[in-house]
């Protein structure tokens, strides 16, 4: 069954080369993700369309604890807030589960947020799939690449070797 979730934490072309580059993912939409209440400001996510036959949410939510400074609250956290968007109350209740059990596999706290799905705008064509079009980038090579490791080492059994190939390459 296709579903979705929306993420927030890092920069947004980050999180979606993180959630581009696996096995089970139909769609990432990159962009600014909004919430209500008090976080209904627009900060830099992605919407995530997945096939729970060939990856969980729960598996989703632990890939994005790991790829990102999930228990750091620094000062970009306005632009960068660390969150899980869900677009229904079983979601919501299944990331709350899912970050209590994931809490020991971290130092610290984990301060990502669950929070209910407000909107979402679009980042402009030229930065979409911005990964993927230029992975040489310094800026790739320097924060992404790392996080794109990390999928390969931790989960890979769900890494699409076929887009990480050149990571492989770059070990050589």
């Amino acid at each position: 069954m296709i579903r979705q979730a929306g993420f927030g934490g890092g920069c947004h072309w980050c999180t979606e080369a993180v959630f581009s580059s696996l096995k089970g993912i139909v769609s990432v939409q990159q962009g600014w993700i909004a919430s209500t209440g008090s976080d209904m400001s627009f900060s830099e996510g992605v919407i995530v369309e997945y096939n729970d036959d060939i990856i969980s949410f729960d598996t989703l939510i632990a890939i994005h604890l790991h790829t990102h400074s999930s228990t750091s609250q620094h000062s970009m956290r306005g632009k960068y807030r660390s969150a899980i968007y869900t677009f229904n109350v079983q979601d919501a209740e299944s990331a709350k589960e899912a970050i209590e059990t994931l809490q020991p596999e971290f130092e610290s706290t984990i301060i990502t947020k669950v929070l209910p799905y407000g909107a979402f705008t679009s980042s402009r064509e030229e930065l979409l799939d911005y990964y993927f079009n230029d992975p040489q980038k310094p800026f790739c090579e320097l924060y992404i690449n790392p996080k794109l490791k990390l999928i390969m080492e931790r989960f890979s059994k769900l890494a699409d070797t076929d887009k990480l190939r050149h990571l492989k390459q770059l070990d050589a």
